[in-house]
């Protein structure tokens, strides 16, 4: 298993891997251009795992000075349960701790059980004391 930063080089690859997993969901903020802003607007935050050169799991990560976000932690079936997903998360995390970032969150689908149950095992906390807001500013409602 070979881990590394993401690049934009990876993004069909990545594309595939996602529309492959189950409770991924994917919008046109996920365009090649819009990967693209995000990886460069934090670089060296996000992760890829590869078995003999072939793409089998990523993780994507951001922060805004404060805070930290993690997106689109996916690993093929074939692959799972194999310590990939937690090595990213872990490789993330201490990206994001280099930053000086030490708290991150991220956002489920609520049908996504596997998903909840990951993280819960990770340690990470399932909040109930606040709700997520979204505005689209503009003419798009799929961003």
């Amino acid at each position: 298993m070979y881990y590394r930063t993401m690049t934009i080089n990876d993004y069909d690859a990545a594309i595939a891997l996602w529309g492959e997993s189950e409770g991924v969901r994917l919008r046109d903020a996920d365009s090649r251009e819009g990967i693209e802003k995000y990886l460069l607007r934090n670089p060296g935050l996000s992760f890829v795992a590869e078995v003999e050169g072939g793409l089998v799991g990523t993780i994507m990560a951001g922060h805004d000075g404060k805070r930290g976000y993690i997106q689109h932690l996916s690993v093929a079936n074939s692959h799972r349960r194999a310590g990939i997903a937690t090595q990213l998360v872990n490789l993330c995390l201490e990206a994001l701790k280099n930053e000086g970032i030490l708290k991150s969150h991220l956002m489920i689908l609520p049908e996504n059980e596997a998903a909840k149950k990951f993280w819960a095992n990770q340690g990470w906390a399932c909040r109930s004391d606040i709700q997520l807001y979204s505005f689209i500013n503009g003419d798009d409602q799929n961003v």
